[in-house]
């Protein structure tokens, strides 16, 4: 067993040789541009998801670029059991009420945002995100808008949806997502928002903050606008409708 353990390693370093060095003639470029876009695309993705699905993200490009850019951040991470399940039900009302069902998207929803796009091209194309979509491409994606990063998004979200369970994909999406001027995640923004923990939000509050979440720095969570106000007790009767038809089964 232990000769065919120190064989198979020395095929593997030679493998690796053969990628990296070539014959030693001359330096093999392309092997090396295609090993290192494998790497990025298939073994490192997939062991920084296995290590996440267990331990808390300490940060996503979106914080990191705050942080180089000398912004205000705010971010804790804290698990499942810290946070209102209010939050919960208020961002799958919002968001994705199809998010126990699907398998990381929402096709019906795609379907209806392209076709609507396709009657406003000048519109930029949004609303057929699901809760595994965003979690995906908070954690690895910067925020910027092409169609590169939607095919990465997609991969990394059927990544995401085959490795971890789907409270876990909630309870990262609750702690990374962007709350606005500087806020990340639930911690941060009841702490800053409403000066409690995120276990201690009501109702009213995780309504509010879902409600915010198309235009987190442009809407106000604290002394809210007409129609965040609105769209707040809009979400709050969704929250029933989710608490009603176990619509967050999955993740209770």
């Amino acid at each position: 067993m232990r000769a065919w353990f120190l064989a198979a390693i020395d095929r593997w370093k030679a493998f690796f040789h053969w990628i990296w060095r070539g014959d030693g003639a001359r330096t093999p470029w392309i092997r090396r541009i295609a090993a290192t876009i494998f790497a990025f695309l298939v073994p490192i993705p997939i062991l920084l998801i296995l290590l996440f699905r267990f331990l808390p993200i300490p940060a996503t490009p979106q914080i990191v670029i705050g942080l180089l850019s000398g912004d205000d951040v705010h971010y804790r991470w804290v698990g499942a059991d810290e946070i209102s399940p209010f939050l919960g039900r208020a961002v799958i009302g919002a968001e994705d009420q199809k998010f126990c069902s699907h398998h990381g998207f929402d096709w019906q929803s795609i379907d209806k945002a392209i076709r609507k796009h396709q009657r406003h091209p000048r519109r930029v194309l949004h609303g057929a995100s699901t809760i595994s979509q965003q979690t995906a491409r908070t954690i690895f994606l910067v925020p910027a808008r092409s169609w590169v990063r939607k095919g990465m998004e997609a991969y990394l979200t059927v990544l995401i949806e085959a490795l971890w369970p789907k409270k876990r994909i909630l309870t990262a999406y609750l702690n990374l997502v962007d709350l606005g001027h500087g806020n990340f995640g639930a911690e941060a923004a009841a702490e800053n928002y409403f000066h409690k923990p995120a276990a201690a939000l009501s109702a009213h509050e995780a309504a509010r903050l879902a409600a915010i979440l198309p235009n987190p720095d442009g809407w106000r969570a604290v002394a809210p606008g007409p129609y965040v106000a609105a769209r707040t007790d809009t979400l709050i009767f969704h929250m029933a409708e989710v608490a009603r038809d176990r619509l967050d089964s999955c993740v209770r």
